[in-house]
């Protein structure tokens, strides 16, 4: 599968079962722990399960906009592709992260014997069990999981943004520009 294939089949089937109920932090960075369940390439009856962490970090520098630093997202997995050309690539389709530092730190990836749909019911069960707010949990197919991670991080960064604007506009009323 080519890259712009592998993109729509993203959008097409991730799914966000959970996301973290807190927003990103506007002055400091974020850690985003997440669970990216995939159907197996081997077995319908087996899930793939990834556990990790992205931290998104502002800039000590100043970048252009829309340019996002992206490291640990494997992406050489995805047709030799590198943070360059997918940079370029999401730009092309209207997709912008804003210029923060995305550092992806996938801890653990196993098969489990259990159908997808068993997991799922399990991570959300556990989650609210040790009532975690800070965790999502992604469903997205195994070829493209990045596209899958990178379409919830999106979702967090636009759903923060209200938050940050007032954030912003209330440190710099304060005199802390």
């Amino acid at each position: 599968m080519n890259i712009d294939e592998l993109w729509q089949k993203a959008i097409k089937e991730t799914e966000i079962h959970r996301a973290r109920i807190t927003n990103l932090s506007t002055f400091s960075p974020t850690d985003v722990d997440y669970i990216v369940l995939s159907r197996s390439d081997i077995s319908d009856r087996d899930t793939v399960v990834r556990k990790g962490k992205i931290n998104i970090m502002h800039p000590i520098i100043v970048l252009p906009p829309d340019y996002p630093q992206l490291e640990g997202f494997n992406l050489e997995e995805i047709s030799d592709l590198n943070a360059d050309s997918l940079r370029s690539f999401l730009y092309m389709r209207g997709v912008r992260l804003p210029s923060l530092k995305y550092y992806n730190r996938t801890y653990t990836m196993d098969i489990v014997e259990n159908p997808l749909s068993e997991l799922i019911a399990h991570y959300k069960n556990e989650f609210e069990r040790k009532e975690d707010i800070n965790a999502g949990l992604v469903v997205g197919p195994n070829e493209a999981w990045q596209f899958s991670l990178l379409l919830y991080v999106a979702g967090l960064i636009d759903r923060s943004v209200d938050t940050d604007i007032k954030n912003i506009l209330d440190r710099y009323r304060q005199g802390d520009k």
